[in-house]
């Protein structure tokens, strides 16, 4: 028996619950297909099993840094209550409460594997056998990605962990190898670390968090290395075998690293592999391009979407929920009935599907129904000690982009906030100015607890406020934000 629907969202993620929900608001009738734990990797493999797991140690350093709390620090981080908690945040790996949600919306949840058939059609293979399913106006690819495991002479074979693995582990390995120098990387280094592991930091290139500003990349490095991670630059693993005495990575350099286990965290890829997109004419495996209203582009019709990171624009839950706002809210007003052209965002209503105005609609920076953040405002945090995070462009970025680039900084630990923050605090913000405008098009910021500074600096961005009005948003006192304070008076005003 065949199902119809308005729109049909292929992964039950983050990012594809937020499509559904904001498609559905209109009174379209939408499904939502999942056919593994409804919340996806963020909820139980990513991001929030991954900050229960580094939230402990976080604690326990910041009360040793504080004389009066210091001496009530007794022990080092309580590894099965750690994992107790990051059980809890996970709900045991049970999805009841996110299914519930998705019921509660008036969203109909499929469960199973879906594959295109044709143009708006899909075959779900449930568990009572595969159901055809047909989209009468959009159809919404939001699988995401997942881990790739290099082509290394025997790493598959030692089934090495990977993100996955590494955050829903229900023991600490005593010797652990990680291999990449990203996000993931040094955020499971500094996690396992806490835990007690003898950790080694594998990394081809010359630095950490390549995409991040130099500086941020060298203080976490050096951070680890305090903490007693090995960081291999200019490292990688030519072959890998299991032995008696555990997991041998050949380096081509000196004698074997020798570990319990192996964490691969060299890169992610879009989960587009078996979903039939031959029959559309795309290409499995690969990305799903799109334009700036998430539509694909090698698609006709104006009838596919994809969002997160299958789309290849984005790599974090956050930015791939606002891009699910946006294409939810392109095809609720694109398709609902009772939308009119003025509310379209291509200027056209149901009848009239023509996307030819969407290039006036594109004129409009901003626009709610174009996803131009993604190019201009990506913010980013890692959760290691200190924390990184930045949003925008970076120097190099800016310079490449051939903007006229001056770039402040300021170290934070000359802020009063620092000094009653904690007594060893240190830390550095940087912006990058475009001094044709006068805005900041990007911001660093290296420290500890500094990820909730980072939305200041988002909206500065996003809002391309002009210094001489940003001059006039005064940072309360004593916090560490008064180095907005500290950086526009080293830009000159």
């Amino acid at each position: 028996m065949g199902r119809e629907f308005d729109v049909v969202v292929i992964g039950g993620g983050a990012v594809g619950e937020n499509v559904a929900d904001r498609a559905g608001r209109s009174g379209l009738s939408v499904a939502l297909v999942e056919d593994a734990l409804v919340g996806g990797e963020c909820s139980y493999w990513a991001c929030m099993p991954s900050k229960a797991l580094l939230r402990p140690g976080a604690a326990l350093a910041a009360a040793r840094g504080v004389p009066g709390a210091a001496a009530a620090v007794t022990g080092d981080v309580d590894v099965a209550a750690a994992f107790a908690r990051r059980d809890v945040v996970t709900h045991q790996w049970d999805d009841s409460s996110q299914v519930g949600w998705v019921e509660s919306t008036g969203i109909t949840l499929l469960r199973g594997h879906a594959r295109f058939t044709g143009e708006r059609s899909l075959s779900v293979d449930g568990a009572d056998g595969p159901v055809q399913v047909t989209a009468r106006h959009a159809v919404v690819v939001a699988t995401g990605s997942a881990a790739v495991v290099p082509p290394v002479d025997g790493l598959a074979e030692v089934r090495p962990w990977t993100s996955r693995e590494a955050t829903s582990a229900q023991q600490v390995p005593a010797r652990l190898a990680v291999l990449g120098g990203g996000v993931v990387g040094v955020e499971m280094a500094t996690a396992f670390a806490d835990f007690g592991s003898a950790v080694t930091l594998v990394v081809r290139g010359d630095r950490l968090l390549a995409n991040a500003e130099p500086f941020a990349g060298e203080a976490v490095a050096a951070a680890l290395t305090d903490l007693g991670v090995t960081v291999l630059f200019g490292t990688e693993a030519q072959s890998v075998r299991r032995e008696a005495d555990g997991v041998h990575l050949s380096t081509g350099t000196g004698a074997d690293l020798v570990v319990d286990e192996v964490l691969v965290a060299t890169g992610r890829r879009p989960r587009t592999s078996d979903l039939g997109l031959e029959t559309l004419g795309l290409q499995p495996g690969k990305p799903l391009t799109v334009d700036d209203a998430l539509q694909v582009t090698g698609a006709d019709g104006g009838w596919l979407f994809a969002v997160g990171d299958v789309s290849g624009r984005t790599a974090t839950t956050h930015q791939g929920k606002y891009d699910a706002r946006v294409v939810g809210d392109v095809i609720a007003a694109r398709f609902d009935p009772r939308s009119s052209a003025a509310d379209s965002p291509e200027g056209a209503t149901a009848g009239d599907r023509s996307l030819d105005a969407d290039a006036e609609r594109a004129a409009a920076p901003w626009s709610r129904y174009r996803a131009t953040a993604d190019a201009a405002a990506v913010p980013q945090v890692v959760f290691t000690r200190p924390e990184v995070a930045w949003v925008g462009l970076s120097e190099e970025g800016a310079r490449k982009k051939g903007l006229d680039v001056r770039v402040v900084g300021y170290d934070l630990e000359n802020v009063a906030g620092a000094t009653v923050h904690a007594e060893d605090y240190a830390g550095r913000a940087q912006i990058v100015l475009d001094e044709a405008r006068g805005v900041i098009v990007g911001a660093t910021f290296v420290g500890p607890e500094v990820a909730e500074m980072l939305h200041a600096a988002t909206i500065a961005v996003v809002g391309e406020v002009p210094l001489d009005r940003l001059w006039h948003a005064v940072p309360s006192y004593p916090t560490v934000s008064e180095v907005w304070l500290r950086l526009l008076e080293t830009a000159g005003l």
